[in-house]
Formats: structure tokens, C-alpha cells, sequence
């Protein structure tokens, strides 16, 4: 039987009201197999999807692969310097040709040896003279629509989705003094089979509620009340909070204060704050004065991820002779926030699959949440199935 009802859709209006009246999204969206491929046709086939930083591929021939959602890509810069994202699909008999990062003048599938350049075509067919009509033009790798965001490489399966910039204006302000279009960008690490719904991830990035509970003495110059929530609007592609900090200059690590440079342009007061932002189904932000902690989120089922960390900083941060040690205490204050998150997310997913799970209500500090739950629902509701499944 279908989970798929409308019995279901109906349901969603609970979780999209105001956040004094909202309740949660109904459990099964975060267990559920068929929900799952639901919203791999309805969100990760539609939706804007980040694979990496511009500078993370500086010159021809560098390529980094990325799976999402069961799809494989590969993003590259080809010999005219332009960025490119495509299927990592032979277009053969299927192998995945390319699982890691690095630089190449081609793709070869190391299975019958079909080559691609780095804008896709197919280039080398060994064997392949005698099939009847077989034309190596009419087999290139599929490419996705790709736009630049923020020196984020974003890339679509839809070749007439809206563009991604206008959706992205809510955010500007937070983000224009830090320059991420210029900033030096370090890879920081990747988790693999992480065991909970992509959904649960982005929710607990992005909210304040638990940062003074959970996170207590790591974040206390952050406190879950002082946020101020960006208004959201159906056309917005980003959901944002400001977080105010009780000094200046607080960061993540653990002397709570920026050891590495601020970002040069910043005011004063944005000195004072930092902030969380999602930009659905893939990316979320971290900003504080002196890094932007990004994580790259890639569902691989209905109860698994993975994740990619890495960090935007102050390109003079790399001139300091001590930036390794600094970069680690940074990179280490990070992680145990994250430790920490590693387990209620996995908690969380554990106590979502029980028959009782709750659709609870939620506190005034988590309006992200029901933000993200209008994001979800709206396309939710533009791409469900006619008479349920």
C-alpha cells in the first residue's frame, strides 16, 4: 500500500501554519522508502543542487565526483575554463566512471574503456565500428544547468528550472562583507553513512532551540534567544537567522574568540553576529567573523547521508606561519559541535521510525523549522501524484 494518499497531503497543513500553531511534519516523510523517491523526483531532480566550490576547481582538468540522491556527478573545468557538471554514467553499460577528485585531460570507464572529454562528448568507442548507425556525438554524458552562487558551483537536472540567484536576495545582506566569491576555500573532511533522513540534518543545522542546551558551555556567546529570524517568502530559496553574540569576534572553537582573520570588509556590528543559513535540499551555512563552515549534504537513502565539510576563510589567513595549527583548532571546534549533532541526529531518526513518534509542537526559537517544513511542503504539493500513488 502506497504511502503516497491524500490523506497525507492533506496532513501537511498542520506543519506550515504559524510557528505558535504549527506541528511537526508527519514522521513517515523521514523513514519511508517510497516518500523518499518521491522527493528524489520532486526535490533532487528539480531543485538547485551544490557540488562544490568554484576555486576548489582553479584550473583545465580539475574535477571532483559527488553522488546525490543516487545520482553520480562530476563537476570539472574543461580545457576552455568553463564549469561543467554531468552524469558520471557511461553511456555504455552504466559503470560509474569517476569516484574521486583531481585533475585529467579525459574520463575513461576503466570497464570497456568508452573516453569523454572534460565537456562530456564521447571521444573514444574502442570495438565500436561495426554496430550499425552508432555515432559517438549522440552519446555524450548528460550535463545539468550550472550557475554560480556565492563561489558555490550549483547545478540542476531541470534545464528550465528558474534561475538560482533571485531566489537567493533574502540572504545577501548577511553574506555580502564576507566576499565568498573570493574567499580561500579548504576542503575540511567528508562523513560517510551517517544514519539519519536528510530532513533531520537540515533541521538541526538551523536550529537555534538546542545551541544553549545541547551545545551549553560550547556555545555560549551565542544564546538560543538571541536570533533574529529572516521573513520567508514561497519564492525564497534560502531559509536564514542572525545570531547575535554576546562579544565580538566569537567563532566556533574552543577559546570561543576568532583566532583566525576576520574577514576584511566586515562592519563592526556584523563583527558582533554570525548567522545559519539553508539553501534546500543540499547546502548549509555557518557564518561566523572569521569562517563560513559549509556542509554539503548528499542523501544516499531514506535513513542515510553524507555529508562534506569545508570552510571558506580570509584569503591572508594562509600567510599566518601558524595557520595549520589555527586552521586545526578551528577545524576541531567544528567537529565537536558536530560530534554532539552526530548523535541526536541519530538519535532522532532512531526515534522517528517508532510507531509513536510524535508530530510535536514547537518552541517560538525554531521558526527555521517551520520555514523549511512551507520549502518542503510547497513542493510537496506542486509534484504529488494524481489520486495519491
Amino acid at each position: 500500500m502506497t504511502v503516497l494518499t491524500d490523506e497525507l497531503l492533506d496532513s501537511f497543513t498542520d506543519s506550515v501554519g504559524p510557528v505558535g500553531e504549527a506541528r511537526l511534519l508527519p514522521p513517515v516523510l523521514y523513514t519511508s522508502p517510497e516518500f523518499y523517491e518521491f522527493e528524489r523526483r520532486a526535490i533532487f531532480q528539480r531543485e538547485w543542487l551544490c557540488v562544490g566550490r568554484a576555486d576548489q576547481l582553479k584550473e583545465p582538468g580539475d574535477f571532483r565526483c559527488i553522488t546525490i540522491a543516487g545520482e553520480p556527478l562530476i563537476a570539472a573545468r574543461d580545457s576552455d575554463g568553463e564549469l561543467r557538471v554531468m552524469s558520471a554514467v557511461c553511456r555504455h553499460r552504466g559503470m560509474v566512471i569517476a569516484e574521486e577528485s583531481g585533475n585529467c585531460r579525459r574520463f575513461t570507464c576503466p570497464y570497456h574503456h568508452w573516453t569523454y572529454g572534460l565537456d562530456g562528448e564521447l571521444l573514444g568507442t574502442p570495438a565500436m565500428e561495426r554496430p550499425e548507425g552508432f555515432d559517438r556525438s549522440d552519446h555524450p554524458l548528460p550535463q545539468l544547468k550550472v550557475e554560480l552562487g556565492q563561489g558555490f558551483i550549483m547545478a540542476n537536472f531541470d534545464h528550465d528550472a528558474s534561475p538560482f540567484g533571485p531566489t537567493m536576495t533574502k540572504i545577501d545582506d548577511m553574506l555580502i562583507n564576507y566576499g565568498l566569491e573570493s574567499t580561500t576555500t579548504l576542503g575540511g573532511k567528508t562523513i560517510p553513512d551517517l544514519p539519519w533522513n536528510w530532513k533531520v540534518m537540515m533541521e538541526n543545522f538551523n536550529d537555534p532551540y538546542h545551541a544553549s542546551r545541547l551545545h551549553g558551555p560550547l556555545q555560549t556567546f551565542a544564546p538560543s534567544h538571541m536570533n533574529d529570524f529572516l521573513p520567508w517568502d514561497d519564492h525564497d530559496g534560502a531559509i536564514g537567522r542572525i545570531q547575535h553574540f554576546t562579544d565580538i569576534d566569537s567563532s566556533f572553537n574552543p577559546t570561543q574568540r576568532c583566532i583566525l582573520p576576520v574577514f576584511s570588509n566586515l562592519t563592526t556590528e556584523q563583527r558582533k553576529r554570525g548567522g545559519f543559513v539553508l539553501i534546500p535540499p543540499t547546502l548549509a551555512l555557518a557564518i561566523v567573523p572569521d569562517e563560513v563552515a559549509y556542509f554539503i549534504i548528499s542523501p544516499q537513502d531514506a535513513g542515510n547521508i553524507t555529508i562534506h565539510i569545508g570552510y571558506c576563510l580570509e584569503p591572508s589567513a594562509l600567510e599566518d606561519p601558524l595557520f595549520d595549527y589555527l586552521f586545526k583548532a578551528a577545524e576541531d571546534g567544528v567537529n565537536n559541535f558536530n560530534e554532539q549533532d552526530i548523535y541526536v541526529d541519530a538519535m532522532t531518526q532512531r526515534g522517528l521510525n517508532s510507531h509513536l513518534a510524535p508530530r510535536g509542537r514547537y518552541s517560538w526559537q525554531e521558526e527555521t523549522l517551520v520555514q523549511f517544513n512551507r520549502w518542503l511542503v510547497k513542493r510537496y504539493r506542486e509534484h504529488w501524484p494524481a489520486n495519491g500513488a
